[in-house]
């Protein structure tokens, strides 16, 4: 077996494998490597200059935390049975966003596994899984990565990852993996002593940036890329989500974004099975999901918050924090348009003109979602739309999501109105870091008038047992009804072409602020919205038919419509 690292500061690298220490061969650019009998599952790890051994940078498997030893692992030996798979295009995804550790009661991804026909029969055909690289501690959200190669051994070894996107593939069902490449968690990240993977050219809320463009930054680019491609490859992953690039920063002549892109086309070329890279940004610029030929940087589609903030805004009536940007009526129909609100236009929360306009983007490129971790579990109580809105105000928003030209994401648990909430939670070894966690959470929270003392502790295992979900709650009435609303607007999207188009030029809205109503119109179809507690009559021209409604069934005369209060009603021209 070959082993290799790069730790291009140390003069000496020893590896130890089977209670012995092995010289390792100095090569050029600063790699180290040396070939020696190793069996997979053996224990190993590098001494730098006669140090103690640290765990491989490029660690496949950390099965006793981020400050043990790696062990070895052969990607060869699970036996696919994916061989016919093929992923659904992206105009026609429906995604479910969960966490592995608090989906299921076990938390692991076997238990994960035995609750997939639960989400073929909502019927989504993406399941977009959160971090699952190797973390400090038991139990958290897993954006505090430090073994990025290796799966977090808390829900289970590689193989059984492995089972898990092979179960979901078997049922119809592409999985997605969230990544984070701007920065790596503070306990357990041993790469600063290999090699300049962080520089202080630039400062981030985690501190020094990844080096993406600095000095030796060729090796760093080259260890994410090929991190990537590990997990699309190594684990048959259908596609990556980028946590937060606009906090990977990157002057390079060709963006380090945009280089792994042609390296995942390539692995589409070799493999003949198409992979989507999928980016959260903030940055409301089209060229994140522009294609390489158009100078883009070839994302195949971005998360976008503006739709949830306007709609969550203009629901909740919240206007703390970045909410202070959204809360119209008018916005919302512009969200509904176009995704980006802020298209160049002022924002008063940044005091500066923000984003550009979306031009000839299809919608497919941008998530829509009324819900997803980060806007449930920063609030200060983790708590959901369920507990901030009531029934008839769900249902309207999961109706404009789910029929709108965008691509819909669903959050675990969302589809039945789920009570329980998705809190922070972490399990730092550290007490020092642990109290700074759980201060740093408290305060954090200022600007949206959120106290202290009603933040959960995230270190707290009782704030992690509180976010899983209570699968119990399908049985019940509401719950049950909310959970077939979800499925009629899914199946209601699959069954309708058009529904599936991501050509913005065929959206249209019209609303009245005083009235609360709105219409959003897609080619035959046309969605009504009353968010009223009153009966309101809109305009509608023509012969339609009610095909799916919220409440009782509204019938147009031809030139109007009456919508029953707090409903959304999809109508279809004759």
């Amino acid at each position: 077996m070959l082993f290799e690292v790069w730790a291009p500061q140390a003069g000496q690298v020893e590896l130890l494998v089977a209670g012995e220490r092995v010289p390792m061969k100095a090569e050029p650019r600063g790699w180290h490597r040396v070939e020696c009998d190793a069996a997979p599952g053996s224990e190993y790890g590098f001494s730098l200059d006669g140090g103690e051994p640290l765990p491989d940078p490029r660690s496949p498997w950390q099965p006793d935390g981020v400050h043990g030893l790696s062990r070895t692992i052969d990607h060869g030996a699970y036996r696919w049975k994916d061989d016919d798979w093929s992923p659904p295009p992206l105009p026609d995804w429906v995604v479910y966003e969960l966490h592995i550790g608090t989906f299921t009661e076990q938390g692991t991804f076997a238990a994960a596994e035995a609750r997939l026909d639960h989400l073929v029969e909502l019927g989504v055909n993406v399941v977009e899984v959160m971090p699952v690289n190797t973390f400090s501690g038991e139990r958290g959200w897993g954006y505090d990565g430090v073994d990025l190669y290796a799966p977090h051994s808390a829900y289970g070894a590689p193989d059984e990852l492995k089972a898990f996107v092979d179960a979901c593939h078997a049922r119809g069902l592409a999985v997605v993996l969230d990544v984070v490449y701007n920065h790596l968690g503070p306990a357990g990240n041993y790469l600063g002593n290999f090699a300049p993977y962080f520089t202080d050219a630039y400062s981030t809320p985690w501190g020094d940036a990844v080096n993406f463009d600095d000095s030796d930054s060729d090796e760093v680019r080259r260890f994410f890329i090929d991190n990537a491609l590990m997990w699309l490859r190594d684990y048959h992953f259908d596609g990556l989500r980028l946590d937060a690039v606009h906090a990977i920063l990157d002057t390079s002549a060709t963006h380090f974004l945009e280089a792994m892109a042609c390296d995942v086309d390539e692995l589409e070329q070799e493999t003949g099975w198409p992979r989507v890279l999928v980016a959260e940004s903030d940055l409301n610029d089209p060229r994140m999901v522009s294609d390489l030929e158009r100078g883009g940087l070839g994302m195949d589609a971005q998360w976008s918050d503006d739709l949830h903030h306007a709609l969550h805004s203009f629901l909740t009536g919240e206007t703390e924090g970045y909410y202070e940007d959204f809360g119209s009526l008018d916005q919302l129909a512009k969200a509904l348009r176009q995704s980006f609100v802020y298209d160049g236009v002022y924002s008063e929360h940044r005091r500066r003109t923000h984003g550009r306009t979306p031009r000839e983007i299809p919608g497919h490129r941008f998530f829509a979602y009324i819900q997803d971790h980060d806007q449930i579990g920063n609030r200060a109580a983790g708590d959901r739309l369920t507990h901030l809105v009531d029934t008839d105000a769900l249902k309207i928003a999961s109706g404009l999501v789910l029929t709108s030209p965008f691509t819909p994401m669903l959050f675990m648990g969302e589809e039945w109105g789920a009570t329980t909430p998705f809190q922070y939670f972490t399990a730092h070894d550290d007490p020092r870091l642990g109290r700074a966690v759980s201060e740093g959470r408290r305060s954090e929270f200022a600007s949206f008038g959120w106290k202290p003392e009603d933040v959960p502790d995230p270190q707290d295992e009782a704030t992690f047992m509180g976010s899983k979900l209570d699968w119990s709650e399908l049985e019940r009435e509401t719950h049950a009804e909310m959970f077939d609303w979800h499925r009629s607007l899914i199946d209601l999207r699959k069954q309708h072409e058009e529904l599936r188009d991501g050509d913005l030029s065929r959206i249209s809205t019209s609303f009245d602020d005083e009235e609360d109503w709105l219409l959003v119109r897609r080619s035959s179809f046309t969605f009504a919205c009353n968010f009223s507690t009153e009966e309101r009559s809109v305009p509608l021209a023509g012969e339609h038919e009610a095909v799916l409604s919220s409440g009782d069934t509204s019938v147009p005369d031809g030139k109007s419509v009456v919508l029953l209060p707090r409903s959304f009603t999809a109508f279809r021209a004759k």
